[in-house]
């Protein structure tokens, strides 16, 4: 077996990993939020005051952007990372960013609570090995054509380096299908469950690529066992520089909120949310 510490028959226990007052695998279902990318200082800020009045755990904002054209934005680098850590203060929740480059993994742990590695990096394995000896929590993307037993591989090149918290993230993988951005797949959510002890969260946005699909799949996740959801929400989407067509906008967010509640109270979840009334209000 290529992946022998991230296996359920090494560890029978579900892994429980820890960020501050966060704890992802646990009852609590875990929700981080936020915009593709950190575009700018004020509208950061408003949307994780928003976020945080909502009730996620969690941010997320790319200061590096891996995009399919070298003309897109890519992303503010350092001073994306610096808006993150003044969001961090105000708010007080974690931050979730994703780092692309061995020669940036020591400034991201410095400015992170949670380093992202991303689809198109889960087999670069010098960059797998570089994370693996920070002592910051991992969320590991699936490739967008990876198997299951290749991207529990990779978490084990992160957890062969000494790094044992590792989050998985299920954000789609590239089909026949063209009518949505990926195809996110469900069933994967129930066979990490199976194969590995480490949690698992979904991420509805990068799947679908279309904005009003992303609370069914949500539900459908939170369904299948998913400990938490990775969803991108932008005060003004249509303006967003970075993946705004599945964008929510704060006020969507709170009605996906909403609507998850009861999903995760059937499968045995704890929500810390509220309810619709105050969820409303505040984002007024």
């Amino acid at each position: 077996m290529g992946y022998r510490l991230a296996s359920r028959k090494t560890k029978k226990d579900n892994t429980l990993v820890t960020i501050g007052d966060v704890v992802v695998g646990g009852e609590q279902l875990t929700v981080i939020a936020g915009p593709c990318a950190v575009e700018n200082r004020d509208r950061y800020i408003q949307i994780a005051l928003q976020l945080k009045k909502i009730g996620v755990q969690m941010l997320r904002g790319g200061a590096f952007k891996p995009r399919t054209s070298p003309y897109a934005f890519q992303g503010l680098a350092e001073e994306g990372l610096d808006i993150l850590a003044e969001a961090r203060r105000i708010t007080g929740l974690p931050v979730v960013t994703e780092v692309m480059d061995t020669r940036d993994v020591e400034t991201v742990a410095r400015y992170a609570d949670v380093i992202q590695i991303g689809s198109r990096n889960m087999q670069n394995f010098v960059l797998l090995k570089e994370v693996g000896r920070v002592s910051k929590p991992v969320l590991l993307k699936r490739g967008l054509s990876a198997t299951i037993e290749e991207w529990l591989m990779a978490a084990e090149y992160v957890m062969a380096e000494g790094n044992s918290q590792v989050i998985m993230c299920e954000r789609g993988i590239r089909t026949f299908e063209t009518h949505t951005r990926n195809t996110l797949d469900i069933s994967a959510i129930p066979a990490i469950k199976h194969l590995s002890h480490l949690p698992v969260i979904a991420d509805p946005s990068h799947a679908a690529g279309k904005w009003g699909m992303v609370s069914p799949l949500s539900k459908a996740a939170v369904a299948a066992g998913a400990d938490g959801l990775l969803i991108e929400v932008h005060p003004c989407p249509d303006e967003a520089l970075c993946d705004g067509g599945q964008s929510l906008t704060p006020a969507n967010f709170a009605d996906l909120i909403n609507e998850i509640v009861p999903v995760a109270d059937a499968v045995g979840r704890k929500c810390q949310y509220q309810t619709k009334s105050l969820v409303k209000k505040s984002v007024i």
